[in-house]
């Protein structure tokens, strides 16, 4: 095990980020719902601003846990597509699940943010944090999605995740803060003592708490 919890891995990546600390226009994004957790303690640590990022994994229809892609909150969908030729998915069923996790980051949104905008990542060095990648697409996607958005500088930070998924990802970025790449990697909540669900509740009462986050009752 590397990690207590995952309050517990943001405070070993925020002592990695020190180097940021009380710098002006740095922004924490974290992935819900684990990647809030532990981005919440790098924000913390920073002095910096907190908001969500969404990206959901597009499961496979006869296995949703193998991920064939992502999409994320703006739209932007990212298929893996030899594993979709390889498992002969059709466009109506790809349509099908893309649609569903629209409508799920839709609710999530709504939830986490009510009336309160995004945060403006345009010219800001944004810090987007996970709870760790196994196949890195959600976070590639995420990634590809906010470059398009013009940050000065993108910065992935993540606990965990295996050494060539990490060597991937950090093409997408301008920097990839890692605290270990184990092998044999298994899956990310292997590396954690304690790796509960998190709720949509622990997400919104993080966001509330977050150090320049101003939301509207």
């Amino acid at each position: 095990m590397l990690f207590q919890d995952r309050q517990d891995a943001g405070q070993q990546l925020a002592a990695r980020l020190a180097f940021l600390k009380d710098q002006p226009n740095v922004i924490v994004l974290g992935i819900p719902r684990g990647g809030v957790v532990v981005a919440a303690q790098v924000a913390r640590a920073l002095n910096a601003p907190l908001d969500v990022f969404l990206a959901h994994k597009l499961g496979a229809p006869f296995n949703p846990e193998l991920a064939i892609g992502a999409v994320t909150s703006n739209g932007e969908v990212l298929l893996d597509d030899i594993l979709v030729e390889e498992l002969r998915l059709s466009p109506k069923e790809i349509a099908r699940e893309v649609e569903q996790q629209r409508k799920e980051i839709a609710r999530r949104l709504g939830a986490f943010r009510k009336d309160r905008p995004p945060l403006d990542v345009k010219d800001k060095t944004v810090v987007l944090v996970d709870d760790g990648v196994a196949t890195g697409s959600t976070v590639l996607a995420s990634l590809r999605a906010l470059r398009q958005q013009q940050p000065a500088r993108l910065i992935l930070a993540i606990p965990v995740g295996p050494a060539e998924t990490v060597q991937r990802l950090a093409c997408e970025c301008d920097q990839v803060i890692v605290l270990d790449t184990p092998e044999p990697f298994w899956a990310v909540g292997r590396f954690y003592m304690q790796f509960d669900q998190t709720s949509d509740g622990q997400v919104i009462e993080l966001l509330d708490a977050a150090p320049g986050v101003k939301r509207k009752a």
